[in-house]
């Protein structure tokens, strides 16, 4: 593990490589059937996708965040980029010629039970080239975080990131083309429990094939069920806050972007400080599902 040293005492600084969609999250009684209308109860609409989300958080908690993603200069895409940008993260965009739209996710939550049914084209069809700047941008963080999409340009950046000493993390949301030599540059991976290598079945089996693929911190998040961890000398499980879930979509992101902002500030890893900083992130993660949609939580609603 690389001892990491903080560019600036006061303030952490993130880089966030992924995802940034537009997402329209309408609140509904149930998700309608074939042919269905129905009135949703209330909506909200935002940037999103895993890495944007957890900028987000981590500029939210005091960081420095910096995205590095795709958006364009379609109106929708620089409506997302304006709401990064408000919410305090400053957005590198590999995309700014392209006149296409952004990803839309298309996000409905169930109002009883917090579910939440997305749609989405995610990155599909994108292809982003590795800015002129990468060795700034990585010698300007403490810490990169990654959500696996666009995978060229985070294998690119994480090997970067690698070379000049910088702690990488994995935000594992679901086994991606690509994902296994993204992983040789990785040194902490947080996965859900969609998040399926070749050949495992169980978290306990996640966990043994990151570390045979040099990933010696690790955890798999489980909803609301205790999250497992291991580490280079052992391990063990935190438990999630028990809250009254209001909207579950996005509290992947948030713990990833929690996650992050605690780990900027550590040298050394040490098994303690690992499973302390997952326990901050569980319960910024579990505070973000008692309200809807992907903002209300940071103001307190």
């Amino acid at each position: 593990m690389h001892k990491v040293e903080p560019t600036n005492s006061r303030r952490s600084q993130g880089l966030f490589v992924g995802l940034c969609t537009v997402d329209v999250i309408q609140l509904v009684d149930h998700v309608p059937g074939s042919n269905e209308k129905l009135t949703a109860r209330e909506q909200v609409v935002a940037a999103g996708g895993p890495a944007a989300n957890a900028a987000v958080t981590f500029s939210h908690l005091g960081g420095g965040a910096r995205l590095l993603t795709g958006i364009g200069s379609h109106p929708l895409g620089a409506a997302a980029a304006a709401d990064l940008r408000k919410l305090g993260v400053s957005v590198s965009d590999l995309a700014a010629d392209s006149a296409d739209p952004p990803a839309v996710s298309s996000i409905l939550v169930t109002e009883s039970s917090g579910d939440r049914a997305v749609a989405s084209t995610n990155a599909t069809g994108s292809r982003l080239t590795p800015p002129a700047d990468l060795d700034a941008l990585v010698a300007a963080c403490d810490i990169v975080e990654f959500d696996g999409h666009h995978m060229e340009l985070a294998t690119t950046i994480a090997h970067a990131a690698r070379a000049a000493g910088r702690r990488t993390v994995l935000d594992g949301g679901s086994w991606k083309a690509g994902t296994e030599e993204l992983l040789a540059s990785i040194d902490v991976a947080v996965c859900s429990d969609d998040f399926r290598p070749p050949g495992t079945h169980t978290p306990a089996d996640v966990l043994r094939f990151l570390r045979e693929h040099g990933v010696v911190w690790s955890a798999v998040s489980r909803g609301a069920r205790p999250i497992e961890w291991v580490s280079p000398e052992g391990g063990g499980t935190v438990d999630v806050p028990a809250v009254r879930v209001a909207d579950t979509l996005g509290a992947g992101d948030v713990l990833h972007g929690a996650l992050t902002h605690h780990l900027a500030a550590q040298g050394d890893l040490t098994p303690y400080g690992f499973g302390e900083a997952l326990r901050a992130a569980a319960a910024v993660a579990a505070r973000a599902c008692a309200s809807f949609g992907t903002r209300a939580w940071m103001h307190g609603q």
